[in-house]
């Protein structure tokens, strides 16, 4: 599976951006994906995940209530529509895929559990 993101940009503060994590050469149907996120000061941060299913979401803390995590199964691409940007999400944004060994509602949550990675999409946020 190779796994492509894109979307990234740079956004006022209080804007918005979606990003995209679209999957080639391999289906990513049965795979949960998550997004983390990194800076040069952080290690590489979980910041929201899906399903395999697409029925289960999880966030993070610091961008619950302004992030959405939703995938298209006939495109085979994950989203992350980012709202109410702040200072604090600027960063390297990853996509990761973990296999949900056939539990729809299994949620990759670490990192170092993720079996596939797409190659990051910078985010910046100016006031």
């Amino acid at each position: 599976v190779q796994l492509q993101a894109s979307g990234g940009g740079s956004v006022q503060t209080g804007g918005s951006l979606r990003l995209s994590c679209a999957a080639s050469g391999r289906t990513i149907s049965g795979y949960s994906v998550a997004w983390f996120r990194q800076t040069p000061k952080n290690e590489r941060d979980f910041v929201a995940t899906i399903s395999a299913g697409g029925g289960t979401t999880h966030y993070a803390d610091s961008v619950r209530g302004r992030f959405t995590i939703s995938r298209d199964l006939y495109r085979d691409t994950v989203y992350l529509q980012m709202s109410s940007l702040k200072s604090d999400d600027a960063a390297v944004y990853y996509c990761a895929a973990a296999w949900g060994d056939g539990e729809a509602n299994l949620l990759l949550l670490d990192s170092r559990s993720a079996a596939f990675w797409g190659q990051g999409t910078l985010v910046t946020v100016s006031s």
